[in-house]
């Protein structure tokens, strides 16, 4: 387990149930018309996907210019959620 932590790989893990969450929602919406809309749901798990890899490069020791960069992509798709919700 702890091998999983220091090498990342619990992180890569993490975001393909991320993707797999957002296919099966999608899929919801389009079948069924229930459930948020697409926008919105693929702005928030691409924030949280992107502050999971901001984690995965604190762990593998990557510089701090690239943990700053998956912080600003998460903080991107954030304010874009934001948008869509409060529109």
């Amino acid at each position: 387990m702890a091998d999983l932590f220091a090498s990342g790989r619990i992180v890569d893990i993490i975001v393909v149930l991320v993707a797999v969450e957002a296919l099966a929602l999608v899929s919801l919406k389009l079948f069924s018309g229930r459930g948020p809309s697409t926008g919105a749901l693929l702005s928030n798990l691409a924030s949280g996907a992107a502050l999971m890899l901001a984690v995965r490069a604190a762990l593998t020791g990557a510089d701090w210019p690239m943990v700053a960069a998956w912080l600003l992509a998460a903080l991107f798709a954030h304010l874009t959620e934001m948008m869509i919700r409060f529109r």
